[in-house]
């Protein structure tokens, strides 16, 4: 038996559910590490003098994940429109903090003394406290984990409604320019928001901005290269929903994304 229509909708919102809370689930989790950005591909450090400030791209590792967000974002943002957005978005948050929560208290769980003893030593015999070791790698600060949210919340709010807004002028042409542009703009607010909330009063307004800059300058380039994925997956869709079903899902999502709340 043919699934309906209805059933087809259901399944794809339940697949980008799945797919956008995994994604910045782990984005979250994996964030507390820094890396290399230049020293992944190859290449030396960039030393970009920003405001009178030599800057690399060290990144948090989650941004090696996030852009399967973006993209499940502009899908969701395309078939089921701010509803999609705003439901899916607050579930994550709500999701986000309860994993932390959990985390915040496994942390605090005592450790086995077998386990503290069998990873003593790290492999080059150094003194190394497994337990130590993992606070620090699972663990963030209040505060920074209420500047992610906030960023998070309002960064999708903000994609929803550039995304809306481009579609409402070019109506279903120019899939590149609503999906890339909406996602230029909030990964703008996104990359300021969770370094002021985060940072200020710790960082100064020149190293938060320059900061901001680099990583805006990284979620850029990623955006634009990801063109040819967003297409690709409005393909699998149409494919599954059927090209008429997919625009009428399009149309009633567009009429579903007035304003901004």
């Amino acid at each position: 038996m043919q699934p309906t229509l209805e059933q087809k909708r259901n399944r794809l919102f339940l697949i980008l559910t799945g797919i956008f809370v995994t994604n910045t689930l782990l984005a979250e989790i994996l964030g507390a590490k820094i890396f290399s950005a230049e020293a992944t591909v190859g290449l030396q450090p960039a030393h970009l003098n920003i405001l009178g400030l030599t800057m690399d791209f060290n990144l948090t590792a989650g941004v090696v994940i996030w852009p399967a967000v973006f993209i499940t974002t502009d899908l969701i943002n395309e078939y089921f429109g701010k509803p999609g957005v705003k439901r899916i978005s607050y579930l994550t948050a709500i999701l986000i903090a309860y994993a932390f929560l959990v985390i915040f208290l496994t942390i605090h769980l005592p450790p086995a003394d077998w386990w503290i003893s069998a990873y003593s030593k790290d492999p080059q015999g150094n003194t190394l406290n497994i337990d130590y070791a993992f606070g620090k790698i699972f663990g963030q600060g209040q505060r920074i984990i209420i500047a992610s949210l906030t960023a998070f919340i309002i960064s999708q709010l903000v994609d929803v409604f550039v995304f809306h807004k481009l579609r409402n002028v070019t109506g279903s042409k120019y899939l590149w320019l609503r999906a890339t542009g909406s996602t230029l703009v909030s990964q703008f607010v996104d990359s300021f928001v969770v370094l002021y909330i985060a940072f200020s009063g710790t960082f100064s307004n020149k190293q938060i901005i320059a900061i901001g800059i680099t990583n805006y300058i990284y979620k850029f380039t990623v955006a634009i290269l990801l063109t040819p994925l967003i297409y690709f997956g409005h393909t699998l869709i149409d494919k599954y929903l059927g090209k008429e079903h997919a625009e009428q899902m399009s149309e009633t999502a567009a009429g579903q994304s007035r304003g901004f709340f």
